[in-house]
């Protein structure tokens, strides 16, 4: 929001010595950020000067230009006439207009540029005759200022309109602009009488809200007042779209009559373009006031006005010239209910806009439901002035006043008479909420003294209306331009922003010790770690998922959809899924990758799913600032699914790679099965590897592990080829899925140390020839049953299909080592424990000792 620290001074008192920098050094002690301090960057010497003779001569180029002499009094140090050439027509001898002499600066779109005598169409300008653009006061470059005109009826500054005099103070370029930075929840400070207030309570400045003398000064509506009805309801949230609409009508008004300048002057300090007298008077009543307001053609209007929802299918032609298709929770001010001609509080329709025929005006100001016009403006990626105002909350009680400070004005400058008709429809009423407090509560919650007596005055200071004297509870009414004061703690951070955040004490908390990490977090890290090791980067990808995706990982659509929990407002209408795979949605990165040129893939995430075991429930709601009692937050815990978290690897392209030095090796399911592998041994975490064939992997290249009572811990191997291609991954692309969750619990009660054994180890081999289809797995989880206590480790280093082992079997070579804690096994005791080995894995699976 820019402030003309000069529009400022008319709502209050700001000291005449006060300058740019120290009000906005005020503003911010009440939590209002300075984002600039801006002043004209127009340099004199600018001065009055009178057109004295004004000579056409028409050019080769087909244009005429003006051979002028201008008295400019004793600025140009010798009294004598300056010789300017002029290309605009709008001026005649006698004219006051500003001239820069040679030495001035003015303002362009390359730089400054500065001013200085040159020869051009055969004569020696000595200067210029300036714009509206190039003095950065508007768009206008028709014409140069014509000062006798833009300030007729201003005879305090005509008087000032002497030759010579300099032009700057006159055309407000020598005032300050100061900028700051409104939080959504403090949209009244969208206004000079915002603004004005908070500087009042900056440095108890004396501050009289400029609205009290207008809504006492606008007249009672009237029952042959315009018709208007509000018949929109917002049945979800309960209130009306259209709270109240006051609606004034000015007839004869001269659309053509020129914006005073000093209006001009501000609307342009303030960053608005001027463009006609009615458009300008009403944005200049929203800058001053923030009560958004606009301004109808009466004649384009018919008997009456309904403001209501839009109906399916209903188009409308903004006033920028777009066809828009409405949207059935737009609001949309309508022409007897039937033809749209504005979507409400964002932008005008094409229909009714001011022409330059029209005579008679009809001025809305309104109060529009915030959430409504906000997403009617986001809808339709149309931000405007008025939206941004209504979206963060307007005062209620406003419209009459502004409405009737744009009559006053529209009728000054531009003629007519105001109808004595006056139409105000509320369809619901205000009422300031009642807030309790209790007198101890900001000392409490902020940490600092508050003084009883200082939480009311400040309260008081603020517009509230506060009632409890003497008791232990205040009972606060916010005033009407503060919506976002709702609850107690809203108060107190008012006291504490009035009173001085540079006032409450830095007081460094004092942390619990001896927390550190949970068991659930360092073991995440050290997944982490163990994989970012081996050359892996970890990943985050977004969960969320579509159908398309369940049936490309090989999955039947009804069963996933099944256990699928639904997004209630996706993000995307293709992915309204919550994913039940991390790999579903890590893919997304392995093709992207891929596609920019990384063929050699290593990716890893540590994310979570949601798998339904039964139908989705419902979760109760309850509205904001209520706390749930048991039962519903019982009703909500249990409405949430089970989200646990997994751990996805994916590796594609080669996993030693190729080079100077030889050729490299392509990932392959060894590769994914070591890497989680290397996860466990990390975890101390023991499992049991089996073959399994599951989508979205390969059957025959997948293997699953299992915890000793049998608990899943996830599956590693290669994707099913049918997967590969329906995603588009590259061909043997290999991957794993592990439960994070099972690990944690796992972990939990592993051995964190071991005695160290220093007696020597004693290694002996076998070999069992077992049947093609006894899994390695359970060969060797034999093998260490029957080995007891003093196996230290038991490796498989060989396999051999032939001959010797017969058809249809294969021969597993284990290396066994053991090692007794207190002495040195002899060779008749490894025997014997190998031997047992033996017979436990004939046993369990049949097997044969090799000879």
């Amino acid at each position: 929001m820019r402030v003309p620290v000069d529009w400022l001074r008319e709502y209050v008192a700001v000291p005449a010595e006060s300058t740019g920098v120290e009000i906005a050094a005020a503003l911010v002690k009440v939590g209002l950020e300075e984002e600039g301090l801006y002043t004209s960057e127009v340099q004199g010497p600018v001065v009055v000067g009178r057109v004295l003779t004004r000579e056409p001569e028409p050019q080769k180029n087909g244009k005429t230009i003006n051979w002028c002499s201008i008295d400019v009094g004793e600025a140009n140090g010798t009294g004598e006439p300056q010789w300017v050439v002029c290309g605009a027509h709008n001026f005649e001898v006698g004219d006051l207009v500003p001239v820069i002499l040679p030495g001035g600066v003015l303002p362009t779109a390359q730089g400054p540029l500065t001013v200085t005598a040159r020869k051009t169409y055969g004569h020696l300008s000595a200067g210029m005759i300036c714009s509206e653009r190039e003095l950065g006061l508007g768009e206008d470059h028709d014409g140069i200022i014509v000062l006798t005109r833009r300030f007729a009826g201003d005879s305090e500054t005509l008087a000032r309109l002497i030759p010579g005099a300099d032009v700057l103070p006159i055309l407000g370029l020598d005032r300050e602009t100061v900028e700051v930075n409104v939080t959504p929840d403090r949209g009244y400070c969208f206004s000079i009488r915002g603004i004005a207030r908070e500087y009042g309570h900056a440095t108890g400045a004396a501050y009289v809200d400029p609205a009290l003398a207008l809504a006492a000064a606008a007249p009672a509506p009237t029952a042959d007042g315009y018709c208007v009805r509000l018949v929109e309801d917002d049945p979800i949230r309960g209130r009306a779209g259209c709270s109240r609409y006051v609606a004034r009508i000015v007839r004869g008004l001269d659309v053509s009559a020129p914006t005073p300048g000093w209006i001009k002057t501000r609307l342009t300090e303030a960053g608005m373009r001027p463009i006609s007298l009615p458009v300008d008077v009403t944005n200049y009543v929203m800058l001053g006031l923030g009560q958004p307001l606009h301004a109808f053609d009466l004649h384009r209007l018919g008997e009456s006005i309904v403001v209501r929802r839009a109906r399916a299918g209903e188009r409308m032609t903004t006033l920028d010239g777009a066809d828009r298709a409405l949207d059935p929770q737009d609001l949309v001010i309508t022409d007897g209910g039937e033809t749209p001609i504005a979507i409400a509080g964002v932008m005008g329709g094409e229909s009714t806009e001011i022409s330059a025929t029209t005579t008679d005006v009809l001025i809305e100001a309104a109060h529009f439901d915030a959430v409504t016009i906000a997403r009617s403006a986001r809808r339709h990626k149309l931000p405007s002035e008025a939206s941004r105002r209504f979206e963060r909350g307007v005062d209620p009680l406003l419209a009459p006043a502004a409405a009737e400070l744009a009559v006053q004005l529209l009728v000054h400058y531009g003629g007519g008479t105001v109808d004595p008709a006056v139409t105000d429809t509320i369809e619901q009423e205000w009422v300031a909420p009642v807030i309790p407090l209790d007198a101890d509560y900001p000392s409490r919650l902020v940490g600092a003294p508050y003084a009883a007596s200082d939480v009311r005055r400040i309260l008081t200071e603020l517009g509230c209306t506060v009632d409890g004297a003497g008791e232990a509870t205040l009972r606060v009414s916010p005033p009407s331009w503060r919506p976002d004061l709702l609850t107690a703690p809203d108060l107190v951070e008012e006291v504490a922003r009035i009173d001085g955040y540079d006032k409450i004490p830095s007081v460094l908390p004092t942390p619990p010790g001896g927390r550190g990490l949970t068991h659930g977090q360092r073991t995440r890290r050290i997944i982490a770690d163990v994989l970012a090791a081996q050359g892996l980067h970890e990943i985050w990808g977004a969960p969320f998922v579509g159908d398309a995706r369940h049936t490309a990982m090989g999955w039947d659509a009804t069963q996933a959809r099944a256990r699928t929990v639904a997004i209630a407002n996706p993000l995307s209408d293709e992915q309204p899924l919550f994913r039940i795979s991390v790999l579903s949605t890590m893919v997304d990165a392995v093709l992207r990758n891929v596609a920019r040129g990384s063929k050699d893939v290593g990716l890893f995430e540590l994310g979570l799913v949601a798998a339904l075991d039964a139908p989705q429930q419902s979760a109760p709601t309850e509205d904001v600032g209520v706390h749930p009692d048991a039962e519903t937050l019982a009703a909500i815990r249990a409405a949430v699914p089970a989200q646990p978290r997994h751990l996805g690897i994916v590796l594609a392209g080669e996993r030693e790679r190729s080079g100077w030095w030889g050729d490299g090796r392509p990932a392959d399911t060894g590769d994914v099965i070591a890497l989680v592998t290397s996860v466990l041994d990390a975890l101390g975490v023991r499992a049991e590897i089996t073959a399994a064939d599951p989508m979205p992997f390969h059957p025959g290249r997948c293997a699953q592990f299992t915890l000793a009572d049998g608990s899943l811990i996830g599956h590693a191997g290669e994707l099913h080829p049918k997967v590969t291609a329906a995603l588009g991954l590259p061909a043997r692309t290999v991957a794993a899925e592990v439960d994070v969750d099972v690990l944690i619990a796992a972990s939990k009660s592993r051995a964190t140390a071991r005695t160290l054994v220093t007696s020597p180890v004693a290694y002996t081999d076998i070999a069992l020839v077992v049947t093609e289809a006894t899994p390695a797995a359970g060969v060797e989880a034999a093998v260490r049953a029957g080995a007891g206590e003093l196996l230290e480790s038991v490796s498989l280093f060989d396999i051999y299909r032939g001959a010797q082992a017969g058809d249809g079997k294969k021969s597993l070579a284990y290396r066994l080592a053991f090692r007794a804690p207190d002495r040195t096994l002899t060779t008749d005791q490894v025997s014997a424990l190998r031997d047992a080995a033996v017979a436990a894995a004939r046993s369990a699976v049949g097997a044969e000792q090799r000879v």
